[in-house]
């Protein structure tokens, strides 16, 4: 039962909507608790809108004293947990990432961001070296995200950025979470995305599209860490 963990030091990242947007997508055919550990609690606060789907619980009472028991909680209810939480290094973040099977990390295309997440990566690496300590060759699965990237036109600063990642070993998502209208109108509506209204949001269609391909994507990464731990997989 996989826990995702979304992490990101910086704020305006895209970690929340990026977290909503997969919550969301997984919700259309699995159960998915998602941990809303955000102190301003933006998930719990869009899911006032009354359009929550039927398969996804937000748990919003999430804090350092407890979140590793709702996260336990939450993994024996529901086959995907995802955890959303405040954008610092605070104790909350390291306590979550202990906990967890994948952790994405939300960056915007930008040297300062990308410099940010590497305090992310901090965190993921103490992890591992903690659990080192047991099981020798452990390694804590991660990835990038980009988001809020142009869909039409692709940056050079863009592809620098996404060129030195891969170069330091760092894994990163095909798939990037475009800056699109109908990712922002999930917030203001209060609504899923295809609850939109497409006479007051544009291009939900293509937001949709974006939405599908990250939740494929992730869905793949899962899939092959699974089969990396299985030993029948070897």
């Amino acid at each position: 039962m996989p826990t995702i963990v979304f992490v990101s030091p910086k704020g305006g990242a895209g970690k929340t909507t990026s977290a909503l947007v997969l919550a969301e997508q997984l919700a259309r055919s699995a159960d998915v608790t998602v941990i809303d550990a955000d102190p301003n609690r933006p998930i719990e606060n869009w899911s006032k809108g009354g359009a929550k789907p039927a398969r996804m619980t937000i748990v919003a009472d999430a804090d350092e004293e407890n979140v590793i028991e709702r996260i336990e909680e939450a993994a024996a209810r529901t086959p995907f947990v995802i955890v959303d939480l405040e954008g610092t290094a605070a104790k909350i973040v390291v306590m979550a990432v202990s906990q967890a099977d994948f952790v994405i990390v939300p960056t915007q295309g930008s040297q300062l961001d990308a410099e940010q997440a590497g305090r992310a990566f901090r965190v993921i690496q103490q992890q591992e070296k903690m659990v080192q300590r047991r099981v020798p060759g452990y390694r804590l699965p991660f990835s990038v995200l980009l988001t809020r990237t142009n869909s039409a036109i692709r940056t050079r600063t863009l592809a620098h950025i996404e060129k030195g990642l891969i170069a330091a070993g760092i894994p990163v998502f095909e798939t990037e979470l475009n800056e699109r209208e109908a990712f922002r109108a999930m917030f203001s509506y209060r609504q899923p995305l295809a609850g939109l209204n497409p006479a007051e949001v544009a291009n939900i269609d293509k937001a949709v599209g974006n939405a599908e391909q990250l939740a494929q994507e992730v869905i793949r990464a899962l899939r092959k860490v699974q089969q990396q731990s299985t030993p029948e997989a070897i």
